[in-house]
């Protein structure tokens, strides 16, 4: 169990580090969709649906999204990378538009099925640690670039 756990942590930090440097280019992005009436009305109408169609309907465009992530960067290593740079953006797109929106629609009939919370605890946990991870190499670097100013 030790191991699994191990696992999903490595794979959760790879996925927030992702996350991380793609945030600044589609938050603006999620902002203006969330932002439409349509999306709106989208979202009410999950959170009134039972969880296990909220969860349907959360796992499909995520299982189609993923695989086409790793069938981008294959599709860059044999050489077509225009392809697989608009497969990746478009399987992110996906990602970040649809999947966000049914997870904040429907999250806290999600958050009722403890495996689904026991995973999203630990992603929040290891998120956690690569935040502070970051701000205490941020405290670091401005301690050392304030001390090289000052000589």
């Amino acid at each position: 169990m030790r191991v699994l756990m191990g696992l999903f942590e490595i794979f959760a930090a790879i996925i927030l580090m992702v996350d991380a440097v793609a945030r600044p280019l589609y938050r603006p992005l999620l902002n203006w969709f969330a932002s439409l009436t349509v999306m709106h009305r989208f979202e009410a109408w999950i959170a009134t649906l039972p969880r296990f169609l909220i969860l349907v309907f959360f796992a499909v465009p995520f299982i189609v999204a993923e695989p086409l992530k790793v069938f981008a960067v294959y599709l860059m290593a044999i050489g077509m990378v225009v392809s697989g740079v608009v497969l990746m953006a478009l399987a992110y797109l996906v990602s970040f538009l649809i999947v966000e929106r049914i997870y904040h629609a429907g999250r806290e009939k999600l958050l009722t099925y403890a495996w689904f919370k026991w995973g999203i605890d630990r992603v929040v946990f290891v998120r956690n640690l690569l935040l502070a991870a970051r701000d205490a190499a941020m405290v670091r670097v401005r301690s050392w670039l304030s001390f090289r100013s000052q000589q």
